[in-house]
């Protein structure tokens, strides 16, 4: 038998979740390994730029609202390409409530961060182009690499 402990038991115990982010899916906002995220539980329905923990099948997922829905969100991740449709108010755990980055805490109501996630989903299209451009140059380097990765001059 297990010790591990659910992210829904945790947030059933303490009322938060605080953990290290695990995943390349919402940089630059999240470094993987690095930034610590509080993750509180939800009270009502979330709203647009919100970023909840949810589930997929087994797998926990931390994207960000793009769309309300009056029967689910759209969502995606600040690193990724496809907007997963139809999330439902059932599927979310928790909800992102703080970052702490390098010992301090990054406020979710600052300028800065607002001024972020309006740039990175306003203008969502761009974004995924401009992502999509940066996943087929790091594929394309990686084959070279692998090409002629094993010669040395």
């Amino acid at each position: 038998m297990s010790d591990a402990v659910t992210y829904e038991e945790e947030l059933s115990r303490n009322g938060k979740i605080i953990r290290t982010n695990v995943g390349i899916s919402m940089m630059p906002l999240l470094r993987e390994g690095r930034d610590v995220m509080i993750i509180e539980r939800v009270s009502g329905r979330l709203k647009k730029y919100d970023v909840p923990l949810y589930k997929r099948g087994e797998n926990y997922v931390l994207h960000r609202i793009i769309r309300v829905k009056p029967d689910g969100y759209d969502i995606i991740g600040d690193n990724c390409v496809n907007v997963e449709k139809n999330i439902k108010d059932e599927q979310i755990i928790g909800v992102l409530t703080g970052i702490i980055r390098d010992g301090k805490e990054l406020s979710l109501d600052s300028f800065g961060y607002k001024l972020y996630y309006h740039l990175w989903c306003d203008f969502l299209y761009i974004r995924i182009f401009i992502l999509k451009i940066k996943f087929l140059c790091i594929g394309a380097i990686r084959r070279l690499k692998r090409l002629f990765g094993g010669k040395k001059k």
